[in-house]
């Protein structure tokens, strides 16, 4: 009855298969969802994924009871539960949803249930399948991840640069590593000139990783240094090629 873990990597905060859509909707149907501490809410704001399974449920003249067992992966690789309670107990008969982030909660306020106590009762095991989350490619630092980046975009020159939303982006940044491309040079061009090529990689927030590539150089009319930034790293190559044909 478990249902894997529904990867966030490709669907929007708002979107309804997202966790967070996952989450509002919960919220949004459960009675008591205003008792849920704000640090428990705040901390799925960032959630990589979710899980949902049937936990147990209990029939009997009529009347119902299934717990659902929601659980989150978050960014840093802990899970986090929330337990949601389904019932037809309330006058009317009518579905009532409520949510609760303690089993113990839970189990006090399933016994409040005007339930026969010689009901038919069933638990399900709970298998939780969680997704791989890939390592991170780098050992990032962490201390001014977002001011590194800002800086960068700040020092490009090139008209075609990453732009707002790329910087936008990189403001929740947690972590970079800068290191040297080598790989295949670009024609010498003029006597003299020079080229370097840097990877920049960071690490967002939600687990994200993204890289900027700098170009180095002195291929301008003066001889002057001068600083590139492009989306990937065939971009950033062709850059160099352009340049030092001009220049040659």
């Amino acid at each position: 009855m478990s249902v894997p873990y529904e990867t966030a990597a490709y669907e929007p905060r708002d979107s309804p298969e997202s966790p967070q859509g996952h989450l509002a909707r919960l919220l949004g149907r459960a009675l008591n969802s205003f008792e849920l501490p704000d640090a428990t809410t705040g901390r799925l704001d960032r959630a990589l994924a979710h899980d949902g399974s049937l936990h147990s449920a209990h029939h009997s003249e009529g009347l119902h009871r299934e717990t659902y067992r929601h659980t989150w992966l978050l960014a840093d690789g802990s899970a986090l539960t929330l337990w949601e309670l389904v019932h037809n107990t309330a006058p009317g008969s009518e579905p009532q949803h409520e949510v609760y982030a303690d089993e113990e909660e839970l189990r006090a306020a399933t016994a409040r249930l005007p339930l026969p106590p010689d009901a038919p009762d069933f638990e399900l095991p709970v298998t939780i399948q969680l997704s791989p989350v890939p390592a991170p490619r780098y050992a990032y630092a962490g201390a001014g991840s977002a001011d590194h980046a800002r800086r960068l975009l700040r020092r490009a020159e090139n008209a075609d640069r990453p732009g707002a939303d790329t910087a936008a982006l990189l403001a929740t940044a947690s972590g970079h590593q800068i290191t040297q491309a080598f790989g295949r040079p670009c024609r010498a061009g003029r006597a003299g000139l020079g080229f370097s090529l840097y990877e920049h990689a960071f690490l967002l927030r939600d687990g994200e990783e993204i890289s900027l590539w700098e170009v180095e150089h002195t291929a301008t009319p003066d001889g002057r240094h001068m600083c590139e930034v492009y989306i990937s790293e065939d971009a950033a190559r062709e850059a160099m090629e352009r340049r030092a044909a001009r220049i040659s």
